[in-house]
């Protein structure tokens, strides 16, 4: 199974499931980055990985018709079967939406339903598990549709949320999560135990 990631910051989920495909705890390849900041730290990350990254963003496909295409041509040219966002802060876009449905995956720092929706990413999401008195949160890996947050889920990981936390302590506790549930949703997928519909 050939794996292309979509990241625009430090890609530090991607990694975890590089570091699965190396040590042979995925069954799977990763053979793409589409990145739309040329000085993310996850192009360094796919570079060390030996596999290519291309950045296609609003400089380079001003038209966003032109860049849904252009994101499109390099998932096919690179063969890929299943697109995995580590921390993609952009819309995907129709083309690829349509010829990857139910082949995009997401991870989200909190336990969808709840805390999902537009303008909840990163600290977002914390602030607003703190402000409501939440006694757990966690991390869902879902595939994507064109709602945001609103694909179904594929696998949850909970975490206290304790009585001191912070946004920030509370950030650090999920990603550790995330770094162990990302890697292992993508190789239940690629041994055929979660099923994509």
């Amino acid at each position: 199974m050939n794996l292309g990631f979509f990241a625009s910051h430090g890609g530090s989920n991607m990694q975890a499931i590089i570091d699965g495909c190396q040590n042979g705890a995925i069954q799977a390849k990763p053979v793409l980055l589409i990145c739309n900041n040329r000085n993310a730290q996850a192009i360094e990350r796919a570079n060390t990985a030996g596999f290519r990254s291309e950045v296609i963003n609003g400089k380079t496909h001003p038209e966003e018709s032109e860049r849904d295409q252009a994101m499109l041509s390099a998932l096919e040219s690179a063969e890929v079967d299943l697109i995995i966002l580590a921390g993609y802060m952009k819309k995907i876009g129709s083309a690829v939406l349509s010829a990857f449905s139910n082949r995009i995956l997401n991870i989200h720092p909190a336990l969808l339903p709840k805390f999902g929706g537009q303008g909840m990413y990163g600290m977002h999401v914390h602030e607003a598990v703190i402000a409501a008195s939440e006694t757990e949160s966690g991390a869902t890996v879902h595939l994507i549709n064109e709602v945001y947050d609103e694909g179904p889920i594929l696998q949850q990981l909970k975490v206290p949320v304790l009585q001191d936390d912070t946004p920030e302590t509370l950030q650090k506790r999920v990603l550790e999560k995330e770094h162990i549930l990302y890697p292992d949703t993508v190789a239940k997928i690629a041994r055929g135990e979660i099923e994509l519909p």
